[in-house]
């Protein structure tokens, strides 16, 4: 039998101050940045208690994929690495070479495809290269393109949203955000699906919660001197309040996983944003490993593995069961 295996990638975040710098720099391809952004992205992650949580979220993720796809018959190793720190998705895939793996499934944990997800490809392809320079047979990576409707996926996300609403004395009178991460806005004009799938995403689960009146904006936006995708959560907080809205709840459907944009970006930031307009603003909580999240990662899984042919060489399956 094919010996299959799974490998979730993300961003990553670094484990402490002191790889901030390193992580920053290799975000920005190998360019230092100017002591000012360094000084501001230190402070923010000082304010998260100094590290990210993101690569040990990413360990209880991956733990309980490989939990969920044996209690489905299918017991195969289920790997992780990071895009921007270790251990890094071309380490990952040549260790993978080693252990004799024959073909892979890849799952960036970013719902909603982008031209980012490039990255993801380019250090897959890094790794089987490597791999094969060193003499291994290299896996046939089977990679997952989008599974923003991924039917379990809205379920949790309906569910925790829910739950933030449920916060509130009258649920059905408080104000839905849905956010994601901003890109360029170039982006739009060059063909990118990231924007309509986000705005999916965010129907299929207003949707379920039976809710009609919602809005979507992005947050996090770099620095680069260029227009990002917008409204910015920010901005819409503002707006919102002066239109007289007084409860909201934001929803982070791009994200799966707690990290600086979430703790940071809303928990504290649109926080000040939010007391200082009058708004009480409650956060759904992140998906983490929550078990339904966790169903759907492995819907993801066991689908590519079934519908990809034995030996295919970088095949790309597309993932999702709602209809598009």
């Amino acid at each position: 039998m094919t010996r299959d295996a799974v490998l979730l990638m993300a961003y990553g975040g670094p484990g402490s101050l002191d790889e901030v710098e390193a992580y920053y720099t290799d975000i920005r391809r190998g360019v230092a940045p100017p002591p000012e952004l360094l000084d501001e992205l230190l402070d923010r992650y000082r304010a998260i208690g100094g590290a990210s949580p993101l690569s040990g979220i990413v360990e209880r993720q991956r733990a309980a994929l490989e939990a969920a796809l044996a209690g489905r018959g299918r017991a195969i190793p289920v790997y992780a690495g990071m895009r921007h720190i270790a251990p890094r998705i071309a380490t990952v895939v040549e260790a993978m070479a080693r252990d004799g793996i024959e073909r892979f499934v890849a799952i960036a944990l970013a719902p909603q495809r982008s031209s980012n997800g490039a990255g993801y490809r380019r250090a897959v392809v890094t790794g089987l290269a490597a791999a094969g320079a060193g003499g291994e047979t290299t896996p046939t990576p089977i990679f997952v393109e989008s599974w923003h409707d991924e039917p379990r996926f809205i379920e949790a996300l309906a569910r925790t949203t829910r739950e933030a609403l449920d916060r509130f004395a009258t649920p059905a009178a408080v104000h839905l955000l849905f956010t994601a991460h901003s890109l360029p806005a170039r982006v739009v004009a060059e063909g990118d699906v990231y924007p309509d799938e986000i705005a999916a995403t965010a129907r299929l689960v207003a949707g379920r919660l039976g809710v009609a009146d919602y809005e979507q904006c992005f947050q996090s936006a770099g620095r680069t001197g260029e227009p990002w995708l917008g409204p910015d959560l920010r901005d819409e907080l503002r707006r919102l309040a002066s239109e007289g809205v007084r409860e909201i709840v934001v929803a982070p459907v791009g994200f799966v996983a707690e990290h600086l944009e979430v703790l940071y970006d809303i928990d504290i930031e649109a926080q000040a944003v939010a007391r200082e307009v009058g708004i009480r603003l409650e956060r759904a909580p992140s998906m983490n490993d929550d078990p339904t999240f966790i169903s759907a990662l492995a819907d993801v899984a066991t689908r590519a593995l079934d519908t990809a042919p034995a030996a295919t060489e970088f095949a790309a399956i597309p993932a999702g069961g709602v209809a598009r």
